[in-house]
C-alpha cells in the first residue's frame, strides 16, 4: 500500500496550489493520499518548552515519517517560500528523530508570476537540505499565472504542465 502525502504553502480553500497537489496525486495514484493540515501556531521557543511539540505539529511529522514519498507545493511570497510553509518546516525541524531522512520528495509550484515560483522552489530546496530527503530534482514543475492554468474543478489544463507534473511524479513512484 502506497502513501503519499502533500503539503501545501498556502491555506486558502482555492489554492492553486493545493490544487496541483490533488492534481499531482492523481497521476501519480497512490493508495492513500493525505493532505497535510499546515495551521501550525507560529514556531514560538518558550511555547514549546512549556508545552512541547503541538499535536498538529506531531501529527504532520508522523505522516512524513509513515508516507512513501512526499509532494509540496508552495506559492511564491516576495521571492521566497511562504511563511506558512517555513513556519511548518521550522516546526518539524523539533520532532524527534528526523521524519524526512532520505524520504524521497517532489517539489512544485503554482504562482501568479511569470517564473511560476523558481525562486520559492530554490529557497525551499535549501530549506529541506538540513533534513537529508531525497529529492527528485525535476522536471520542475512551475506553473505561471496560475489563474489561467486550472479550470473551474481545479483540474491543471495546460498540456506543458501537465506533462511536467506527469514526468515529476514517475520519477518520484519509482523512486519509492
Amino acid at each position: 500500500m502506497t502513501t503519499l502525502l502533500g503539503l501545501s504553502g498556502a491555506l486558502r480553500k482555492a489554492s492553486t496550489n493545493s490544487a496541483l497537489l490533488r492534481n499531482a496525486a492523481t497521476v501519480f495514484a497512490p493508495d492513500h493520499y493525505i493532505a497535510a493540515d499546515l495551521r501550525f501556531p507560529l514556531y514560538d521557543g518558550d511555547l514549546e518548552a512549556e508545552s512541547g511539540l503541538p499535536d498538529v505539529v506531531q501529527t504532520v511529522a508522523s505522516q512524513i515519517a509513515q508516507a512513501d514519498a512526499v509532494i509540496i507545493a508552495t506559492p511564491e511570497y516576495n521571492k521566497s517560500l511562504s511563511g506558512v510553509l517555513k513556519n511548518a518546516l521550522d516546526w518539524i525541524s523539533r520532532a524527534e528523530g528526523n521524519p524526512w531522512a532520505d524520504k524521497p520528495v517532489a517539489i512544485m509550484s503554482a504562482t501568479a508570476g511569470r517564473a511560476g515560483g523558481e525562486r520559492a522552489q530554490t529557497a525551499l530546496i535549501s530549506c529541506l537540505v538540513p533534513f537529508r530527503p531525497r529529492l527528485i530534482c525535476g522536471p520542475e514543475v512551475l506553473v505561471a499565472e496560475n489563474r489561467n492554468a486550472f479550470d473551474t474543478e481545479g483540474t491543471l489544463t495546460n498540456e506543458r504542465y501537465m506533462k511536467a507534473l506527469s514526468d515529476l511524479m514517475h520519477r518520484l513512484k519509482a523512486a519509492t
